[in-house]
């Protein structure tokens, strides 16, 4: 079978970080440690996502990336950024920029010039938006991401709202977004939304949309959950929900592979 881990971070301690990042990260974890860590698992092909506590310091990233055709990657960006860079960044191998809303008290208009102008030159270079934000929150940015055309990936299940669940006004329309056939959904984290939940989440995303737009992912090496989760574990969650070959197939690699590396 085909595996693509479609979310993985990488970096050095010493990158230069954000005020007051999400994750202090007081350690290394290599490009180097991750391709090995992906060759213990037999996989192939994977996507390095931006990590929020670096900003736009994609520097590492890029250096890691570049000329390895089985690894891609995603960016943190200013909106000021011009074309040049962009394309610069596409040639790399980057095939995406985190909105890494999650961490945000105020989100971005996303229907001001400079928003609509940058969403489209994702949508010119053939990017998506790797979207991660609490599911609470989710409507206040996914109507004006569809309305620009750009594709959509959003994080963790959608991060539903605990006590609403599958009920989460953002899980819901998060949903509907992927039947509009533009938007893809990771189906990782489980460890840190809760297993037993993330069981629930997935097999509500099954039976709604079913499994062409689910994206299986490792979230490699597990910030904040350092030593307490095994790459293998993040594998075998899916099989706690899934259990059709054509299904698993798709979520494991099929699905990824088209969306990043076709």
């Amino acid at each position: 079978m085909l595996y693509v881990d479609s979310h993985a971070h990488i970096w050095l301690k010493d990158l230069p970080k954000v005020s007051n990042p999400r994750h202090p990260l007081t350690y290394d974890f290599t490009i180097e440690q991750y391709l090995q860590t992906l060759k213990e698992h037999h996989i192939e092909y994977a996507v390095i996502a931006a990590a929020s506590p670096f900003g736009d310091y994609n520097d590492y990233t890029l250096d890691a990336i570049r000329g390895k055709k089985k690894i891609r990657g995603t960016v943190i960006l200013e909106p000021t950024i011009d074309m040049y860079a962009l394309r610069a960044m596409k040639e790399d191998g980057i095939v995406g920029v985190r909105l890494p809303y999650i961490s945000m008290e105020q989100l971005p208009d996303l229907e001001s010039f400079e928003y609509k102008k940058l969403l489209r030159r994702f949508v010119d270079l053939d990017w998506h938006v790797h979207l991660h934000i609490d599911g609470p929150r989710i409507p206040q940015v996914l109507p004006a991401l569809e309305r620009s055309g750009v594709k959509v990936v959003i994080d963790h299940f959608g991060r539903p709202d605990e006590s609403k669940g599958i009920g989460c006004e953002g899980f819901q329309m998060m949903m509907r977004s992927i039947e509009k056939g533009n938007t893809w959904v990771k189906v990782s984290a489980a460890y840190r939304l809760g297993k037993e939940k993330t069981i629930l989440y997935g097999r509500e995303l099954l039976k709604n949309v079913g499994s062409d737009r689910l994206l299986w992912a490792s979230d490699c090496p597990f910030a904040g959950f350092e030593g307490k989760v095994k790459y293998q574990e993040t594998i075998d969650d899916i099989l706690s929900w899934v259990s059709k070959p054509e299904d698993l197939a798709k979520i494991y690699g099929q699905n990824a592979n088209q969306l990043y590396f076709d």
